[in-house]
């Protein structure tokens, strides 16, 4: 009965050190220390990219269940362009074109594997309709769905998958 906790215990004392393994490897402080620094810009992305996932969504929950009309920029409705436009100047401060058409010239392409938050993604909805929304994480983006108003999807459920056309970075 102790031999198993034994063996265990041992198997985790083994597994620590009073050292870094940069330090045990190279011996030098100044790797260890650019290691950190790396680890720390990671972190410091990583950070930036979920306090700016938690400020679209508290925009989310303002805006949750807002009715979608064609041309509308208000709580009394509000089309998928428009709300991106709303959004991007709240949380961003700053000034986006007004429609789909010209948002989606805006920044860089971005493969659909890399995307991050705040990135916009365009879909194909019709023969000459296009929607916008905004990328969250883990394939969700918050949008104005004519449906269903503003809401969060998933890039993987079957109808967006189809639908799916590009993305951009700003």
């Amino acid at each position: 009965m102790f031999r198993p906790l034994v063996i265990l215990l041992l198997l985790f004392m083994s597994g620590c050190s009073s050292q870094l393994p940069e330090q045990i490897e190279t011996g030098t402080a100044t790797n260890v220390a650019a290691n950190q620094a790396k680890t720390s810009g990671l972190d410091a992305i990583k950070t930036k990219q979920q306090v700016l996932e938690l400020k679209l969504m508290a925009f989310h929950r303002e805006w949750k269940g807002t009715p979608y009309r064609y041309g509308g920029m208000s709580k009394r409705g509000v089309d998928c362009s428009a709300f991106v436009y709303l959004a991007y100047k709240d949380i961003f401060g700053r000034k986006l074109p007004r429609t789909t058409a010209d948002q989606k010239n805006l920044g860089h392409k971005v493969a659909k594997g890399n995307l991050k938050t705040g990135d916009l993604v365009f879909f194909k909805t019709g023969w000459s309709t296009r929607h916008v929304g905004i990328y969250l994480s883990d394939s969700k983006f918050l949008h104005a769905s004519t449906s269903q108003g503003v809401m969060i999807s998933t890039l993987n459920n079957s109808y967006w998958k189809r639908k799916y056309w590009l993305s951009r970075s700003l």
